[in-house]
């Protein structure tokens, strides 16, 4: 699963889910041992975070929610993916 992103701990993965597990677009976040899955509104499908590390990641979403639409898009076709800027 391609890391997209990586900023104050956080990495951010990804994969095309055609005919898969989930049809939703989402992504997936790792910190320390916490894992989460999430939507492009900030939705969480599975998993948790701690407050201050769930309030980055949402900020991120939001100001790259195109970006990760458009990334799911060519990961779903199999046309690859492209990085996303980390939250500074």
């Amino acid at each position: 699963m391609p890391a997209l992103s990586m900023f104050y701990g956080i990495i951010i993965r990804m994969q095309g889910e055609k005919g898969r597990k989930h049809n939703k677009p989402h992504l997936h976040a790792v910190y320390n041992e916490h894992e989460i899955v999430m939507d492009f509104t900030g939705n969480i499908l599975e998993g948790s975070f701690p407050t201050k590390q769930l309030k980055l990641l949402n900020a991120w979403i939001a100001l790259h929610e195109d970006e990760l639409n458009a990334n799911w898009i060519l990961l779903s076709s199999g046309d690859g993916y492209f990085k996303i800027e980390p939250l500074h």
